[in-house]
């Protein structure tokens, strides 16, 4: 199960008792959102990417859409995504839990988007679809050992 992987992952911070595992499901945005009782932005959404090397995760807030000329201009690439299968092949976590902890490919990069920088705190799944950790930006960048900020929303 996605979310063990996750949780011992987060052993070596002594954070793993700080997973939120929800009643309801948290899959979508706005389910996270409400399972949590926090606004839509601050849930801290994994997307993966197509690349010609395999794939990369962006870190988005939860109300940004990935604008694709930025996209296009930032990485060199057009912006297409994971199929369901490809995403559990590459982080090993299904959609709805997808996070960049745990990661099984280490030469995944994860990029954190700009978007999020407004919030003091976030509110990324943890390899399931009922599953959360809130997390300030500086916690983010170190469990997500991210390659870098970005502005691609």
């Amino acid at each position: 199960m996605s979310i063990e992987k996750v949780k011992e992952y987060f052993k070596q911070f002594n954070r793993d008792n700080d997973i939120l595992e929800l009643e309801h499901s948290s899959a979508t945005v706005e389910l996270a959102a409400q399972a949590l009782g926090v606004e839509p932005a601050r849930i801290a959404k994994t997307l993966s990417f197509k690349t010609d090397n395999g794939a990369i995760l962006v870190v988005t807030a939860g109300d940004k859409r990935i604008n694709n000329k930025k996209f296009k201009q930032t990485f060199s690439l057009k912006a297409k995504m994971l199929t369901p299968d490809e995403v559990f092949e590459y982080t090993g976590h299904k959609i709805g839990g997808v996070c960049p902890f745990g990661l099984p490919d280490k030469n995944i990069k994860v990029y954190l988007d700009e978007s999020l920088k407004r919030f003091n705190t976030v509110y990324p799944a943890c390899g399931s679809g009922n599953s959360a950790i809130e997390l300030s930006m500086n916690e983010l960048e170190k469990f997500s050992n991210f390659t870098e900020w970005v502005d691609v929303t």
